[in-house]
């Protein structure tokens, strides 16, 4: 075969792998990420087996002494990476504002398109962990946990749902989903476990109650 059209097929056969390859991607699912996957339900329960069963005292709590949507990077505060996390085809401007995307609400099973629909909660509440220890924290601590992005403390859900979970543990709040309840408590464990926050006896016992169908 002449030197010419060998070229000639491994370039056309070059063109087409770059095709079908540019196809695919562009074909490809967005992914969307989510809460961090909070530990098994077997760990879970020998987390909640060591922590510390108090009384809950509110004495001297106010919010502002969690600084949160702090910094992340550039112009994008916590709030913002959260919304870029866990939404799928979320675009922000200059200012890294969501400008659109979607927005899936795992607590309730309801789709968003709008960014002000969404609240980023705290899983485990702000008022709950002072209640639980972090009032003697400093507040260089208090605002880790109020943006902590690694551990399963910040997910992206319906406002109006997070606003009526507001300060609530599990003994008086779950998520309507029944299919998310496993992963809310295994999450809400951790976290405490890892910030070395204490439980009340009726939240241990609907987290035991809860992490025993898991």
């Amino acid at each position: 075969m002449p030197r010419f059209y060998a070229r000639r097929r491994l370039s056309v056969a070059a063109a087409a792998t770059a095709l079908i390859s540019s196809v695919a991607l562009f074909n490809a699912p967005t992914a969307s990420a989510a809460l961090p996957t909070p530990v098994s339900a077997s760990t879970a329960r020998s987390y909640l087996a060591t922590l510390t069963v108090a009384t809950e005292n509110r004495t001297g709590y106010d919010r502002d002494l969690f600084p949160h949507w702090i910094t992340q990077s550039g112009t994008c505060n916590t709030r913002e990476v959260v919304l870029k996390r866990d939404g799928t085809n979320v675009v922000q401007d200059s200012s890294c504002a969501a400008t659109s995307g979607s927005w899936y609400s795992p607590y309730d099973g309801a789709t968003w398109s709008a960014a002000s629909d969404v609240d980023i909660d705290h899983l485990v509440p702000l008022a709950e962990a002072w209640d639980s220890g972090a009032g003697s924290w400093t507040t260089s601590r208090r605002q880790s946990f109020a943006n902590d992005l690694t551990r399963p403390q910040l997910i992206a859900v319906t406002d109006n749902v997070n606003q009526a979970k507001g300060d609530q543990d599990p003994a008086t709040w779950m998520p309507s989903r029944t299919a998310y309840r496993c992963t809310y408590v295994r999450a809400w464990v951790q976290v405490k476990y890892y910030y070395g926050l204490s439980v009340d006896s009726a939240e241990k016992s609907a987290l035991t109650n809860h992490l025993a169908s898991c």
